[in-house]
């Protein structure tokens, strides 16, 4: 693997929403979502991860987020594009725009819905990294790509790949967090997918988290990472249980749906607007993030 600096690709990296205003993508209000970010300390943002609502974006729409998060960014805080898309070809597109666009790292989904084997993964990703020359991390998310990757198939792809230097792990699998630490080193950056399992993953050595309750409390998900990397255990789990009910209500409905309506209660976001085939919260699930907001005292 190239070597990292110490703190690359470490810490908070929240998956910023998408905002729309009148059916288009509302840019000025995500440059504001960076700044908020580096003003609650956020050690960086992941632009159009699952949160982000890729699959709703044209590339165009993708490309321009991708430039306004950098711009925005302004070397503050680390910007990763995620840039994994339903075909190798824009995947390539996505991938070598926003290396030229200068971000820190891309962020790739493995190839969804297609349920590719082994070695194909193994080539497509030595491909796509290979046009590159930043950081690029795999994006772990068998719930949604329907493909999982195991310890052999990433070992393959970390060999073949220089610049292949981590992932982001959404799935219930603390084993394959140690068999990859242990494998590549303490140096291959795992990135936590999945809010419920930061503390434990970070314990185990995880080098950062991508959660997408960072946008509603991204001090608390900062100050949780902090807590671990310091050794203060007794108050990483204290920030664990606070974050609990959090963490589970982000999944009422699909991700960013619980997301954004909290966002927008909380004046974070001006409008909670979303493209088809996305929806809004409905009364019900609106009612119970009300009763978490209020019980999380953030209301």
């Amino acid at each position: 693997m190239i070597p990292l600096a110490p703190a690359a690709l470490r810490g908070s990296l929240p998956p910023l929403v998408t905002p729309f205003r009148d059916g288009a993508v509302d840019l000025d209000t995500y440059g504001r979502l960076v700044e908020w970010h580096v003003d609650a300390g956020s050690h960086g943002v992941v632009v159009c991860g699952t949160t982000g609502e890729p699959s709703v974006l044209t590339l165009d729409e993708r490309k321009a987020l991708a430039e306004t998060a950098i711009a925005a960014a302004a070397g503050r805080c680390q910007v990763v594009v995620a840039t994994g898309n339903q075909s190798h070809a824009e995947t390539v597109e996505l991938t070598t725009h926003a290396a030229a666009a200068g971000a820190d790292a891309v962020l790739v989904v493995t190839p969804y819905y297609i349920r590719p084997p082994a070695r194909g993964l193994v080539a497509y990703f030595t491909d796509v990294a290979g046009r590159v020359d930043i950081p690029v991390l795999v994006y772990h998310i068998p719930g949604r790509a329907a493909v999982g990757v195991d310890i052999d198939t990433l070992a393959a792809i970390v060999d073949a790949a220089p610049n292949l230097v981590g992932m982001k792990h959404a799935v219930a699998d603390l084993g394959l967090v140690t068999e990859a630490l242990v494998r590549f080193g303490p140096e291959f950056r795992v990135h936590v997918g999945l809010e419920e399992l930061s503390y434990p993953m970070l314990a185990l050595g995880a080098s950062g988290m991508v959660n997408a309750v960072a946008n509603i409390v991204p001090h608390k998900i900062v100050a949780l990472y902090e807590s671990v990397v310091s050794g203060t255990f007794a108050e990483a789990r204290k920030l664990h249980q606070e974050l609990f009910e959090l963490n589970r209500a982000v999944f009422y409905d699909t991700n960013p749906i619980p997301v954004k309506y909290m966002m927008c209660r909380l004046g974070v976001l001006p409008n909670n607007e979303h493209r088809l085939p996305m929806m809004p919260a409905t009364d019900d699930v609106a009612r119970r993030l009300d009763a978490v907001l209020d019980r999380a005292g953030l209301l």
